[in-house]
């Protein structure tokens, strides 16, 4: 998920089985979300380097940071809620294509709705020929298993009730956070496991809120489309890197393109312990290097 820590009182979400209505902000989202975007900018981040000179990194530092990345998980649910917490996991991943669709909601004018759905399609294009995995759009005969959301505040708690209708059953826990979550969560992504199989991802859901400027939305699909594919945690070590909370870095970079081809390299496979995978990635990154 990708959150900014932002100096203002936030109103508690409820933690209730129906989500309600959001109550009435005393400040304008759009204006609150710029002025924080700005912030980050001033103190050097949002940068959309590829494969920055000032941030150099071995093979040794790809392995830790995949290790840290994609064998933990970033939150865990406690009282039904999720909470910051990283916990260790075993390799989690999609087994099946996935089939990507993206839903406006209904206040958002077309033209930025047309935007978001090129961006989606661009960068569902671009991880399918990272991975070499079949990643693509849905078309209109086929049920997607991965929905990227760009949703208001407004439009969050009703989404949240339907969201069975596109990717089947959804946890409660996922529901709260589509209708109550807290301004400084910018996105999230969610992704669902088979009930045989937990470690296999069934489908996801992201949730990106519409409030934000082009240049957030897209640092959003950037992090939250990739760690939906199974690099689910954050690490400070992991840099350059979208996948660590200092949010120096905003676009995918060639770090994270290897982990990716790490993560969906036929030598591993979901329900891979830690243990399994450490030996396995000298081999990996010195073929993908």
């Amino acid at each position: 998920m990708r959150t900014w820590s932002i100096t203002m009182v936030l109103a508690l979400a409820a933690c209730t089985p129906i989500p309600l209505p959001p109550p009435a902000l005393p400040y304008d989202l759009n204006k609150f979300y710029s002025a924080a975007e700005a912030q980050i900018r001033a103190s050097g981040g949002m940068r959309t380097d590829y494969a920055p000179v000032d941030a150099p990194f071995t093979k040794a530092d790809l392995a830790r940071n995949f290790m840290r990345i994609a064998l933990y998980d970033e939150y865990q649910t406690v009282d039904g809620r999720y909470v910051a917490s990283e916990s260790p996991s075993n390799l989690r991943r999609f087994d099946q294509p996935v089939i990507v669709d993206v839903v406006n909601g209904a206040s958002t004018p077309t033209a930025i709705a047309e935007q978001n759905l090129t961006l989606v399609a661009q960068y569902t294009r671009r991880l399918a020929g990272i991975t070499g995995y079949d990643i693509r759009l849905a078309t209109e005969a086929e049920r997607a298993n991965m929905v990227v959301f760009f949703l208001s505040r407004e439009e969050q708690p009703t989404m949240s009730r339907q969201l069975g209708r596109y990717v089947g059953a959804v946890p409660f826990e996922v529901q709260d956070v589509f209708a109550n979550s807290s301004n400084d969560l910018l996105c999230g992504a969610f992704s669902l496991s088979q009930r045989r199989n937990p470690d296999s991802y069934r489908s996801s859901v992201i949730l990106i809120k519409s409030e934000h400027s082009a240049a957030q939305r897209a640092a959003c699909v950037h992090e939250e489309m990739a760690q939906a594919l199974g690099l689910t945690n954050d690490s400070r070590a992991a840099r350059p890197s979208i996948f660590n909370d200092d949010e120096e870095f905003a676009r995918l970079t060639r770090h994270d393109e290897l982990l990716l081809r790490i993560l969906y390299d036929p030598r591993l496979h979901s329900g891979l312990s830690a243990a399994e995978v450490g030996p396995l990635l000298p081999a990996i990154i010195n073929d993908i290097w």
